[in-house]
């Protein structure tokens, strides 16, 4: 569908206040959520969000309570929220257009510093969101993997040999990380969720947002980074063998399951994290290196 339904359009001038005169469709983004970019009859645009199914649909409504709790705050790192349609079904988030931001690939060192230092403005406010640990067994991955190690060794990335041998200290690893803590966090930072503005970085996609440790949001940023040609995750966070075990088993235990036909692209991107946060691990924990794939 490469236009909104005229029941959408009506949706969006009757939340913005504006008829729509074009709408261009969107594609980044990994799950089904439509994404479009409308301009209105009053020169203005905007960016609309809405919901494909209950996930999406359950997402926004936790995006939308997010944007009103950060602006509550004063924050200034992400867009600005013009209007929320809270249809039960498919509910509409309609932000601040931000097309003319600078959207990263490529990364130099200023990209990789402003968006860390975005993420410690983030982490320094608090609302009331679930604490990381309502996840649940997400960040047990290794433990997943043991109990069913055919999806993860049919990627091909290491030998069950390989596996035999360093899963002892995987586990070990993971159990190190402690998730508590009080600083909000993302949980989903990705070149496709931020932008750059007056070489300031700016978070949407808010609706991972939770409570917990702060290494944890900046470590899963950090294979994606990598994979588009930025620094290795051990080059901005050395000595996290832990960190990295837990990282790594978070997609270990997910990149190579069937294709989630809703978010068919899902998989994919977890493979390309996997490639680089499975080497991390085994360098920061000292594991035999994965070239040899029938150790």
């Amino acid at each position: 569908m490469n236009q909104p339904t005229p029941v959408d359009l009506e949706r969006f001038a009757r939340l913005l206040g504006s008829q729509v005169v074009a709408a261009r469709k969107i594609a980044r983004g990994y799950t089904p959520a439509e994404r479009w970019v409308v301009s209105l009859a009053d020169g203005r645009s905007a960016f609309c969000k809405v919901g494909a199914n209950q996930n999406t649909a359950d997402w926004l409504h936790k995006e939308r309570a997010v944007y009103e709790g950060l602006r509550a705050q004063g924050a200034s790192f992400l867009p600005e929220l013009l209007g929320f349609d809270p249809d039960p079904s498919r509910p509409i988030l309609a932000l601040e257009d931000l097309s003319g931001a600078s959207w990263p690939p490529p990364w130099t060192p200023e990209r990789v510093e402003a968006v860390r230092a975005t993420l410690d403005q983030v982490h320094a406010l608090r609302l009331p969101v679930p604490a990381i640990g309502f996840m649940g067994e997400a960040f047990e991955g290794w433990s997943q993997v043991g109990a069913d190690p055919g999806p993860f060794l049919g990627l091909g990335l290491a030998g069950e040999g390989w596996l035999e041998g360093a899963l002892p200290t995987l586990l070990a690893a993971q159990e190190e990380v402690s998730l508590a803590g009080e600083a909000l966090l993302h949980l989903d930072v990705r070149s496709d969720n931020l932008c750059l503005r007056d070489g300031r970085a700016l978070l949407i996609d808010w609706n991972h947002a939770c409570l917990g440790n702060p290494e944890v949001d900046l470590g899963f940023w950090l294979p994606s980074l990598a994979a588009e040609g930025g620094p290795l995750p051990d080059a901005v966070l050395p000595d996290r063998g832990p960190l990295a075990a837990l990282i790594s088993g978070f997609f270990a235990a997910r990149a190579g399951l069937p294709v989630i036909p809703h978010a068919p692209r899902v998989r994919e991107i977890q493979q390309v994290q996997l490639a680089v946060a499975l080497p991390w691990a085994a360098r920061a924990l000292g594991l035999p290196p994965l070239g040899d794939l029938a150790r």
